[in-house]
């Protein structure tokens, strides 16, 4: 999606920011592409003043604290931010690539060598941020943009200390994005562990080299119940034989049945090198597949293009309660 022009209405600042033009939006506010006093590219989130209160404000100020944690060459660095302004705004790097969920309805699946190449390098990614006691709770494929330099992980807003006893959602009450969601987040089981990251990276991979989730419905509630539902499988048609053992037990129904992270990047290794390819290689190949595509696209103006909120069927269910 081609950057658009501000709209009378927007801000022409944020902090230090200046703003340029608008990225995307999604439920909670507008994304702008701006820029720092220093020339620094950046996306800057704003949140809608109508949808600013306190609650709000909370889980924002959370996702900054989270940002602030984290840090590695596949999270999008943390620029700047205030919870407190009237329009509360959060200032990431600017990555210049599509989201991996609009590459992927663009030009198709990718190849299963690329697939385990871009799964090491996010599970090596989601180990860092695990490190730090945190989990992501919401990845999915439009959470990972493909950057020039490789795939960038974005958008903690639903991140989570593993062992904070705060939480900001009532009981029963399940927040993020039921296609890529772990069956025991959507059925509302608190304490999360590590566990649910590896099955949406899982879900992620199985898009990735399929175009198809493991359960897809006509609404988010029916999703809910699919994933759910202990008789029914997730849908691996279509997965490359070298990847099936992989993702069947990322998208284990039990927890403690899935692989750790760091199994993850072993087994993905295992599938490059099988086909004659070391690990770097491959990672080099993923990243220029996705930014030689993108750059066959580029328009004639030579103005960037991105892609920032998720597709319709990517709705995230802000709060609801499993059934």
């Amino acid at each position: 999606m081609q950057i658009t022009p501000l709209n009378p209405e927007d801000p022409p600042s944020m902090g230090d920011f200046e703003l340029l033009g608008r990225i995307g939006q999604g439920g909670m506010g507008q994304v702008f592409l701006g820029e720092s006093l220093g020339g620094e590219p950046a996306a800057v989130k704003v949140i809608k003043p109508s949808v600013v209160d306190s609650e709000s404000r909370q889980r924002f100020a959370q996702e900054i604290e989270v940002l602030k944690t984290i840090w590695g060459p596949r999270i999008a660095a943390f620029l700047g931010a205030d919870a407190e302004a009237e329009q509360p705004w959060l200032a990431t790097e600017y990555v210049d690539g599509p989201d991996l969920a609009k590459h992927v309805k663009a030009h198709g699946p990718l190849p299963s060598v690329l697939t385990a190449a871009l799964g090491a390098v996010l599970a090596e990614a989601l180990s860092a941020v695990h490190a730090q006691g945190l989990l992501h709770r919401d990845l999915k494929p439009a959470n990972v943009l493909m950057g020039p330099n490789g795939p960038k992980i974005i958008d903690f807003g639903l991140a989570a200390f593993t062992e904070s006893s705060v939480s900001l959602t009532a009981p029963h009450q399940v927040v993020g994005t039921p296609i890529c969601m772990a069956p025991e987040q959507a059925a509302g089981v608190k304490p999360l562990t590590a566990a649910v990251d590896v099955y949406a990276l899982g879900a992620l991979l199985l898009f990735a080299v399929t175009g198809h989730y493991p359960h897809e419905a006509a609404t988010p509630y029916m999703v809910f119940h699919l994933v759910t539902d202990p008789g029914t499988a997730p849908d691996l048609s279509g997965v490359p034989d070298e990847l099936v053992p992989l993702l069947t037990g990322m998208l284990a129904r039990d927890a403690a049945g899935r692989p750790s992270l760091t199994e993850v990047v072993q087994r993905c290794r295992s599938v490059i090198e099988a086909q004659g390819m070391k690990i770097a290689q491959a990672r080099r190949r993923l990243t220029a597949h996705t930014a030689g595509q993108r750059h066959r696209e580029s328009p004639a103006d030579g103005l960037p293009t991105v892609a920032w909120p998720a597709p319709a069927s990517d709705t995230p269910v802000t709060e609801t309660s499993p059934a």
